[in-house]
């Protein structure tokens, strides 16, 4: 698409009911030929992490969970089912913060977010999807079907919902990229006034996931949507290597 259009996003309707071991990319791919939309190269494909993990197997279900006294203590606390608190727990390195009836953990992935991610949103009753566990590896296997079935050159995106510690609201992130480097440097650069940035580095990655959940949104049932116009460098860098040095963190 030429710049002058400036950028595109477009919801993919129709995916279906993803169920353990589908092959998103071709699930996908089946969905874009339905709407009769044709990929180009450089289309960024952005993809909730719900549908990634129900592709990968990574639902709990409830009633097989059993709540260590751990578990059970946390949950009394915060009023919280004890076995959604031992799930949290299981799928956290640590306990940031607790309080007001969530626990903010880091997860294995260094992520910091509420109730280390998991959710029982837009799931069969009964059950809680768990993050993926290398949401990196999720989008480069995504990427390599889509391409293989599309003959383009694409980037993918899984995204999730966070919060944002002096902000009330949520927006989507990216936890798992591939085929695109997930910031920008522009340190070194001149802005228009002759200053020279010091460490300007835009998360590209995680404002397409927010600008794509406009279209996409949390109760439509709309897990996919193709970005397109987007400016940005290739890379397999990957979104957990935005997560930032423990030493160079001033807050935890």
């Amino acid at each position: 698409m030429p710049a002058s259009l400036g950028v595109r996003i477009s919801p993919v309707e129709g995916i279906k009911r993803i169920e353990p071991g589908d092959d998103l990319g071709a699930v996908i791919a089946q969905a874009v030929r339905r709407k009769r939309f044709e990929l180009a190269d450089d289309d960024i494909v952005v993809v909730t992490q719900k549908i990634v993990s129900k592709s990968e197997g990574r639902l709990a279900r409830l009633d097989e969970v059993r709540p260590t006294r751990e578990a059970a203590a946390l949950a009394a606390e915060l009023g919280k089912d004890p076995r959604m608190v031992e799930l949290v727990l299981r799928e956290s390195k640590r306990v940031v913060r607790k309080g007001h009836g969530v626990l903010i953990t880091e997860t294995r992935h260094g992520f910091v977010c509420a109730n280390s991610g998991i959710d029982v949103s837009n799931v069969e009753t009964g059950y809680a999807a768990l993050l993926p566990l290398d949401p990196d590896a999720s989008a480069r296997r995504i990427r390599t079907s889509l391409e293989k079935a599309t003959a383009k050159r694409l980037a993918v995106i899984v995204t999730d919902t966070f919060g944002r510690p002096w902000r009330e609201g949520q927006t989507d992130l990216a936890i798992g990229c591939s085929g695109i480097a997930p910031t920008q440097k522009l340190a070194g650069r001149k802005d228009p006034y002759g200053y020279v940035l010091r460490v300007t580095q835009p998360a590209i990655v995680d404002e397409v996931a927010a600008a794509a959940e406009l279209v996409m949104k949390k109760l439509s049932l709309v897990p996919v949507a193709i970005v397109r116009g987007v400016k940005y460098r290739r890379g397999e860098s990957g979104a957990r290597s935005m997560v930032r040095k423990r030493s160079l963190d001033l807050f935890r």
